[in-house]
């Protein structure tokens, strides 16, 4: 399940996954983040909250968050990524040749100062 939350007028978009992706998970967050982006415009920024992340629960769960990823990344102008977990520390590195997105970690005890970067303008 992906836990979400809407920050500062649905400008800003906090995820936590509670287990293991599944497929159905990004079809729910797509129903939530879709009507969103289509009457507003593009999201300010995506917070992630990983501290509990579990993985996948299947390839095709991991197929369905990549598909979610190209078919959103381009309507969002910042990720935050807010995880003491030391492998999502690269993530950035990584991501940066397939998002638009800036993407910037973030340690747990530094939230709000990731929700704080994600609504800076630039």
């Amino acid at each position: 399940m992906i836990d979400h939350n809407w920050h500062r007028g649905h400008r800003i978009l906090e995820v936590r996954p509670l287990g293991p992706l599944t497929e159905d998970d990004f079809q729910s967050l797509e129903a939530q983040v879709d009507p969103v982006i289509s009457e507003r415009g593009p999201l300010t920024g995506l917070l992630v909250d990983a501290q509990n992340f579990a993985g996948w629960e299947s390839f095709a769960a991991l197929v369905s968050h990549c598909r979610f990823v190209r078919d959103h990344h381009k309507h969002i102008r910042r990720i935050a990524v807010v995880s003491d977990l030391p492998l999502l520390g690269y993530m950035p590195r990584l991501v940066d040749h397939f998002v638009s997105a800036e993407v910037r970690p973030f340690s747990s005890v530094d939230y709000q100062p990731a929700l704080a970067w994600l609504a800076e303008a630039g």
